[in-house]
Order: C-alpha cells, then sequence, then structure tokens
C-alpha cells in the first residue's frame, strides 16, 4: 500500500514539472507562429479540423491515402489526393470514380472510368480527373475495388482561390476566380484583404494581411511575418485566400509555394533564353516544337499541362531523353492563360534571363540569318528593354488535307500577307509587381520599355490555321481568360478567330485553299538544310520506317507510284 502511494506521488510530480516546463514552450511557439506582425490575428476557435482520412476497410489505404479536396469544373471534377512520399502513387488502372447523391454516404452502383491522373511527386499529390457528377452529387475516388475514399471539402471552380506562391520580397502572390475583374486594369486593393489557414470554415487562427495590388485574376499579399523563414514547412497545410470586406472569404485550395529561397536575384543565371507554354493535347507536336528551338539557342522550356489526356508524361520523356531541359507543371485551371503565363514567369526568373511565351504551333523564325542568342544580346545593351515583341505570320493549310509527315515547319509554307498580332520575349526581372498581361504581351515596372522588332530581323511562323483534323481541336476550349470560346456568339470578327468560320466546327469545303496569300518557304528551306539527315533525310522528330515499310515504299517506287 505504501508503495503504490509513493508511486502516485512520484507520478503527480512528474505531471506537475512537465506541465511547467512544456506549458511555456508551447505557448512560445505558438505567439512566435502567429504573431509579429502590424495586424492583430482573430482566434476564431481552438481546435483544428483534421485532415480528412480515407474510409475503408482496407486498413493499409486508410492510413496512406487521403483526399484533400474536389474541384468541379464546367466538365470534370478534380479530385485531390493525399499520398505519403515513400508509398507509390495510385496507378489509373487502379482507381474509379465514384459519385454520392446528395449527403448519402451510399455511392451510386454505378461507376466511371476517370479521364486522367497527374502526379505531382514533389507536393506528395495526386489529382484525379472524373466525368463530372450528376447534378446534385458528390465524387470520391474508389481504390482497388475495395475501398473509398471519402470526404474533403467540394469546391465550385466559378469562385476559388486555386494557386499561391511566396514571393522574395515577403509578399504571396495569390491566383484567384470569381472576383470578374477587368483585363489589364488595376483594381482598388483596399476593398480586399488576404487570409492565411488551415480551414476557412472553422479556422484555427484566422490571419489577415494586407493586398498590395490586384488586377484581372493576382492579388499580391503581404506575407504574414509569421511565415517568413518557414515556407517549406508550412505549404503543406497553411492555405491563403482573398476576403471581400464587408462579404465572405473566397474558398480556396491555394497552398503558398516558396519561389526561391534567396531574396535577390542571382548573381548569374543558367540559361540565357527560356519558353513557356500552356497546352492542352499537343505531345504529337512537341518533338519538333522543341528540337527547332534548341538548334535556335533556347535551353529551357516550361510547359503547362491544361488537362491533356494523350500521354504528354511519354512524349516529354522522350524529348528529355536527349538533353532537353523540360518540365512539366499541372495546370489543371481551365481558361486561365494570363494566369499562368504570369505564375510561370515567377518560376523562370532565378534561372531565365529572357523568357518567351509562344503556342506550340508558333516558331520564331529569324531571316536576317542572326542568332536568337544574337538578337537578345543586341537588344540587351540598352539597359531600359525589358519585352521585345515579336510579329506573327498566320499560316494555312497550304493546300494540305492530311498532316504533313515532315512536321509542320516543312507542310505549311502559305501564309497571309498582313501579320496578325505579337508575341513577347520578357526580363522577368522587370515585369510589374501586379503582373498584369494579356498573353501578347506584359505590363513593364516603371523605367523600362519594350521594342518592336523588325520582321527582316525576327518574326513568328504561327501555324495557326493547319489541316482541318488539327484545326478542329480548337473548338474544345479557348485557354485565355478573355477571350471567348469558340462556340461562343461573341466577338465573332476578333483576330482571336478564324475568318468566315463561325461558330460551328464543320469543315469548310475550300478549307485547304484558304489563308493563302504569300508562298513563304523560309523556315521549310532553314530546317531542311539544316536539320534533316545526309543520309536518311529524316527530320529529329520523325520516326525511320521499319523495314516493311521502306520494302513497300520501293516496290511501289519501282511500279511508278512515287
Amino acid at each position: 500500500m505504501k508503495d503504490r502511494r509513493k508511486r502516485n506521488v512520484v507520478s503527480w510530480i512528474a505531471i506537475f514539472w512537465c506541465t511547467l516546463l512544456v506549458l511555456p514552450f508551447v505557448l512560445f511557439i505558438t505567439f512566435r507562429l502567429f504573431s509579429g506582425d502590424t495586424f492583430q490575428p482573430e482566434l476564431v476557435h481552438t481546435r483544428q479540423t483534421p485532415v480528412n482520412s480515407a474510409v475503408s476497410d482496407d486498413s493499409s489505404v486508410n492510413l496512406r491515402y487521403s483526399v484533400q479536396e474536389t474541384v468541379t469544373l464546367p466538365d470534370q471534377a478534380l479530385v485531390f489526393i493525399n499520398h505519403p512520399q515513400t508509398v507509390r502513387p495510385f496507378a489509373i488502372r487502379d482507381i474509379a470514380c465514384i459519385y454520392f447523391a446528395g449527403n448519402s454516404s451510399v455511392p451510386h452502383k454505378r461507376r466511371r472510368r476517370p479521364i486522367g491522373l497527374d502526379n505531382e511527386e514533389s507536393l506528395q499529390k495526386q489529382i484525379v480527373r472524373c466525368p463530372l457528377p450528376p447534378r446534385g452529387s458528390r465524387v470520391s475516388i474508389r481504390v482497388r475495388s475495395k475501398s473509398h475514399l471519402r470526404g474533403g471539402e467540394s469546391h465550385r471552380w466559378d469562385s476559388l482561390a486555386y494557386e499561391a506562391l511566396m514571393d522574395r520580397d515577403n509578399t504571396t502572390i495569390v491566383f484567384v476566380k470569381g472576383l470578374n475583374l477587368r483585363p489589364e486594369r488595376l483594381t482598388n486593393a483596399s476593398k480586399f484583404e488576404c487570409v492565411f489557414g488551415w480551414d476557412f470554415r472553422k479556422v484555427k487562427f484566422l490571419l489577415r494581411s494586407e493586398v498590395m495590388s490586384l488586377a484581372q485574376e493576382v492579388a499580391r499579399c503581404r506575407t504574414p511575418i509569421s511565415l517568413h523563414g518557414n515556407p517549406n514547412r508550412i505549404h503543406d497545410a497553411i492555405k491563403v485566400s482573398i476576403r471581400i470586406k464587408g462579404g465572405g472569404i473566397l474558398k480556396s485550395v491555394a497552398r503558398p509555394l516558396p519561389l526561391s529561397e534567396s531574396s535577390a536575384p542571382p548573381p548569374r543565371k543558367p540559361h540565357e533564353m527560356c519558353i513557356c507554354t500552356m497546352l492542352r493535347n499537343q505531345a504529337q507536336f512537341l518533338k519538333e516544337w522543341i528540337i527547332y528551338h534548341a538548334h535556335l539557342g533556347v535551353s529551357r522550356w516550361f510547359i503547362y499541362d491544361n488537362n491533356s489526356d494523350d500521354d504528354i508524361e511519354d512524349a516529354i520523356a522522350s524529348i528529355s531523353s536527349v538533353k532537353h531541359n523540360i518540365s512539366r507543371y499541372i495546370w489543371p485551371w481551365i481558361k486561365t492563360q494570363e494566369s499562368g503565363f504570369a505564375h510561370c514567369a515567377l518560376r523562370a526568373r532565378d534561372s531565365c534571363n529572357w523568357v518567351g511565351f509562344i503556342d506550340v504551333d508558333e516558331f520564331f523564325y529569324l531571316p536576317s540569318g542572326l542568332s536568337l542568342l544574337d538578337v537578345l544580346t543586341n537588344q540587351a545593351k540598352n539597359t531600359t528593354v525589358g519585352e521585345i515583341r515579336v510579329s506573327c505570320h498566320s499560316f494555312g493549310p497550304s493546300g494540305l488535307k492530311r498532316m504533313p509527315p515532315q512536321g509542320v515547319t516543312v507542310g505549311y509554307t502559305c501564309r497571309k500577307a498582313v501579320p496578325e498580332r505579337h508575341k513577347s520575349i520578357v526580363n522577368p526581372e522587370v515585369l510589374n509587381s501586379t503582373l498584369i498581361n494579356v498573353v501578347h504581351h506584359f505590363h513593364l515596372r516603371d523605367g523600362f520599355q519594350y521594342v518592336n522588332l523588325d520582321r527582316s530581323e525576327m518574326v513568328i511562323n504561327h501555324y495557326k490555321y493547319q489541316v482541318w483534323e488539327v484545326f478542329k481541336e480548337k473548338f474544345y476550349r479557348r485557354v485565355a481568360t478573355y477571350v471567348a470560346d469558340w462556340q461562343d456568339q461573341q466577338n465573332v470578327g476578333s483576330k482571336d478567330r478564324a475568318p468566315g468560320l463561325g461558330t460551328k466546327a464543320v469543315e469548310p469545303e475550300d478549307w485547304s485553299s484558304r489563308f493563302c496569300e504569300v508562298n513563304d518557304t523560309g523556315v521549310r528551306d532553314l530546317v531542311l538544310d539544316t536539320l534533316s539527315d545526309s543520309k536518311t533525310h529524316l527530320l529529329p522528330w520523325q520516326e525511320e520506317p521499319s523495314r516493311g515499310r521502306r520494302r513497300v515504299r520501293k516496290k511501289r517506287k519501282h511500279k511508278g507510284f512515287l
């Protein structure tokens, strides 16, 4: 009995000293994390909402995976899955999309195959793209026919903070949908504030900060001091959004990612010229586009993949195997090209002196015979030049009815006489802090200017109107925020549309002969002279025919077919 009392006394003493020593430490850490700013954090409640976990009869899946959240787009649903770094991500064959009516916990009997599956290994995240749920239904994931991952907050796409980056100047850039701001206009930022927290429905600690600028879909916020210096620790937990003063907070899936560890530009950047593009289902054209521009002097590519389902990962892997520096960034957000380009400019800033923003059907061409790097060097001599604007020539089908086997640069040789629009090469260090752009060009900081290159020095061959089987894919959706989709009865006479085509994907009888006003073989001749194999006469993006195919070709040639 005496021994038992003695043990109890010792236990209570231990608890007392542990409480005395640990509690001040916990309070100190909490104070440091959520204090130190000029504004006052608002304490809403004291319990953090737990991460939604898998509900399953398979305990291994239950412990390792969870649904983070879902976002419903107009044509599909995005399901974000957490997975630990030590565990192999799901394969698409392991997953089925399942649907729940209302608040029911029993899924519909009918399952659907995912449209696609994207892996973000560095973020320990997968994005499953599911067919659109029926009206009033929720979507989730069934794993290996045994278990489903349930939970995760659902969001509508038309009102959402969707991406965020922590900049080197202690600001956070937040990309938002739903504020419906006008293009190229700066908005009164005082009507808004930034909100940092874990869960905006039941937030443990709510940090508010100033919106320093707001334009189009990009807000620049002051980063709370408590988040400085440890972005890698907080980005997977903390989310950021925009609050309309006197109104509500936009839902958010935006977790701020750190851009760089340094607060200043690097003394020397590894790449003189980089290219950023946004694409959907253009994998078959990537190899020609990248190899051609590598020949001109481009050394780095940023590919923003906008929900492709054409095995683009395999295409990039096959191109990268020949020493090209290509990175694919999953960008599932529809009609956000301006925001995507702003995002890319920030990501490219520490490694690229110049960044070109062009599409996969656009190719730089230098009639002067100068190299691309020569042009950049000449322009850089004027230290006030921050953007180089290059005119675009729009090429037509050039009499073809099938895709040219040697690629677009060789196959399409007839274009419109007058250039349409321009595209830009920018110095990412001198962009205006608002990041305003209209795809074709950016706004620059005060003291910097753009120059228009003479067309005799450099142009862009825009293979805009290709054979119909390629061109009709454009009718799926436009990627730019402020450009009407092809099917919409808006701005039908705009230069962004095909003249005389209308709003329906119906091939005109004379399509192959349209848009042919000037015969222009400059790029074709350059490619055939400098890039074709001296023995096989094949171009680097062409596959050598198999033996059987070669025999057939020789036989036909002998009989007079070729």
